[in-house]
């Protein structure tokens, strides 16, 4: 097959997704597949584009990737965009990924993971991985995630949406943890145990939105599930050595402790498997994701968002899931491809 891998693009995850891309662009070409890794953000730049050569030589815009312990910087980025445009879509991305059988999104965050891109492909007939453009909305935004959640009976932390500093103050439940509402990778996350961090938290993460969530604070274990073709893989528990699962804890290797199969009785495996079922049908997710959650002291999960493009890198947990399931790391890439290449045959 020919496949385009998309990673890049301007999230402050964009570290995370050159490094699931580069990943995923090796697995697929173990695997015979022609595989040309594209940056979204500045496509191929070069005069001539000979696109069948491209595939016949595996291009890739990059093979290094470093996810440090903080987001990337962007404006760097921005500045060596040859034209210097701010379209998030670069040269020739649209017409490479026309002669591709599939595109396979290795995008995180911003417009890679929110409904744009996924809606854009939609008009212009590219096929691609993953969940649609409804889904990646709903998904993305954390305050409809916890509506939807609400009204279809998923338990879930109470909480509430806030778009102004002012408005924040109104909160007044301690210990409380505060998100970006379209934010990943636990970007501008923190919890806060008082009033006083409260409030320096809230103004961190309007740094890097308009709108946040504020969510009373769950103690208990942490855990996800992956989703494959609708079927919850085995749950994986998060242990951070830091006692948070922030930025730092997912990408740096040895920050974590992940468990899987999770240590945890049947009773509870069951519970946060149909959770993570439900979630992922009343968000109308398809072809796979990941869903994400904190079980209290009584056994009882609280499903916390769910995350449409699951990240792919080493420290990922959606291919240590799916290990436990007898899914090597290239056979997870082509069976996303499998998955979501049959969506499309349903749709004809």
């Amino acid at each position: 097959m020919r496949i385009v891998v998309l990673a890049g693009g301007l999230s402050t995850e964009r570290d995370v997704s050159i490094s699931s891309g580069i990943l995923v662009a090796s697995a697929l070409r173990e695997k015979g597949h022609e595989v040309v890794l594209l940056d979204v953000f500045t496509g191929y730049e070069q005069n001539i584009c000979d696109i069948d050569a491209l595939f016949k030589q595996n291009y890739s815009f990059t093979d290094k990737a470093n996810v440090g312990e903080t987001v990337s910087d962007l404006s760097e980025v921005r500045e060596n965009r040859l034209d210097k445009s701010g379209r998030f879509i670069g040269t020739n991305v649209i017409e490479i990924c026309s002669e591709a059988d599939i595109t396979f999104l290795a995008l995180h965050g911003g417009e890679g993971e929110n409904g744009q891109l996924q809606a854009t492909l939609d008009l212009l007939g590219i096929k691609y991985t993953g969940t649609g453009y409804l889904g990646s909305a709903l998904a993305m935004n954390k305050g409809l995630t916890k509506g939807v959640f609400v009204q279809n009976k998923i338990n879930t932390p109470a909480g509430e949406i806030f778009k102004s500093l002012e408005d924040a103050k109104s909160w007044s439940i301690f210990p409380c943890v505060v998100k970006p509402c379209s934010g990943g990778s636990s970007v501008g996350i923190a919890k806060a145990e008082n009033e006083e961090e409260y409030i320096l938290a809230v103004k961190d993460a309007f740094i890097y939105e308009n709108e946040i969530v504020v969510e009373q604070f769950v103690k208990g274990r942490e855990f996800s599930v992956g989703i494959l073709g609708g079927k919850a893989l085995p749950p994986i528990e998060i242990i951070p050595k830091s006692g948070f699962y922030d930025y730092a804890a997912k990408y740096q290797a040895g920050a974590t402790d992940e468990i899987c199969p999770a240590d945890i009785d049947e009773q509870t495996d069951k519970k946060l498997r149909e959770s993570a079922v439900a979630a992922y049908n009343s968000l109308h997710l398809d072809s796979y994701a990941r869903v994400d959650f904190l079980v209290d002291e009584n056994g009882e999960p609280f499903c916390l968002e769910a995350n449409t493009l699951p990240g792919m890198t080493p420290t990922s947990l959606l291919p240590q899931e799916a290990a436990v399931e007898g899914l090597n790391y290239a056979d997870l890439c082509e069976k996303i491809i499998e998955i979501s290449l049959a969506k499309y045959k349903t749709e004809e």
